[in-house]
C-alpha cells in the first residue's frame, strides 16, 4: 500500500466517521456528549488525507517534468525502479489493506445497538449507593423519568423520593433470573465498550408475549418487591406496572 493508497483510506475513514456523526448512527457507538470531537476528528483525517494526496501528485507531476540534463525526457523514462540494497524492489505489505475492512464496513453495515443479550450478560450497573440528596421527580402525571433514576431512589432511597407517584420508564424486555421478562435499559460511561445494563423487574401487568429487544413504555409505581442478578449477585429493584405499550426504539438507545 504507497502513500496515495493510505490517504485514501485514512479519507473513507474520516468520511465514514463524519456520516455517522451527522447522523443519530454516532449514537450506537459512544455517548451524546462526544459528538463535536468525533466531528473534529473526521475532519482532521479528511484534511490530512487529502494533503497527503495533494503532496504526492504535485511530486510526481514536478518528477515527471523536462529535465536539464535529458532535454524534453521525463526522468521517469527509461529509469530503473528503485531497489533496495540486495537488489530487489520494495513492497509494501500487502496485510496493509485489510485495514480498508473496518472503513467498509462502517459504511455499508449498521448494526444494532447493545440490547438483551448484552443485558443478559452482565451483572446489574447499580452496585453502590449513591451518596446524594435526590431532586424531587419531574412535573406530571406520570412523571417521565429513566431506569436509572429511578431503580436508584428504589434501591438506594427505599422509594421515599418516589412516595405514591406514578412513573412513566422506556426500556427494552429482557429475560430475568425467574425466566419472567424485565425491564433493562444500557447505561454508558464512554462508549458501547463499557455499557452495562440497568435491570428492573416488573410485577402486576407484567408484559407477555413480547420478543426479546422489545421496547415498550412502562408506567408504574414503586414496590418494595426486590430480586437478585444471578451475575453478580446485586439486587434488582421492581416497579408494579399498571400499564404498558409498546414504543419504537428512541434514537439514542442508551442512558
Amino acid at each position: 500500500m504507497n502513500r496515495q493508497a493510505q490517504a485514501c483510506v485514512m479519507f473513507l475513514l474520516g468520511g465514514a466517521i463524519l456520516r455517522a456523526t451527522l447522523t443519530d448512527l454516532y449514537l450506537r457507538y459512544v455517548k451524546e456528549g462526544l459528538r463535536p470531537f468525533l466531528i473534529a476528528a473526521s475532519l482532521v483525517l479528511i484534511a490530512a488525507a487529502v494533503t497527503t494526496i495533494w503532496y504526492e501528485l504535485r511530486a510526481a507531476f514536478s518528477s515527471n517534468g523536462p529535465d536539464e540534463t535529458t532535454g524534453d525526457r521525463p526522468s521517469g523514462v527509461g529509469s530503473v525502479p528503485a531497489a533496495t540494497d540486495d537488489g530487489h524492489s520494495h513492497h509494501e505489505p500487502r496485510v496493509a489493506w485489510l485495514l480498508i475492512l473496518p472503513v467498509v464496513g462502517l459504511l455499508m453495515v449498521v448494526p444494532p445497538a447493545l440490547g438483551s443479550y448484552a443485558a443478559s450478560q452482565a451483572g446489574t450497573a447499580l452496585t453502590t449507593a449513591e451518596e446524594y440528596e435526590y431532586a424531587p421527580l419531574p412535573a406530571g402525571d406520570p412523571a417521565k423519568t429513566t431506569l436509572l433514576d429511578y431503580a436508584a431512589r428504589a434501591l438506594f432511597d427505599d422509594g421515599h423520593s418516589i412516595g405514591d407517584r406514578r412513573v412513566q420508564l422506556t426500556g427494552f424486555i429482557t429475560p430475568g433470573p425467574d425466566g419472567q421478562p424485565i425491564l433493562a435499559r444500557m447505561v454508558l460511561s464512554c462508549c458501547a465498550a463499557d455499557g452495562r445494563p440497568v435491570k428492573l423487574g416488573m410485577t402486576g401487568d407484567i408484559p407477555t408475549g413480547l420478543d426479546n429487544d422489545t421496547w415498550i413504555e412502562v408506567v408504574g409505581r414503586y414496590t418494595d418487591h426486590r430480586g437478585r442478578d444471578p451475575i453478580n449477585d446485586e439486587e434488582i429493584p421492581y416497579v408494579e406496572v399498571d400499564s404498558w405499550r409498546e414504543v419504537v426504539a428512541p434514537a439514542d438507545p442508551y442512558e
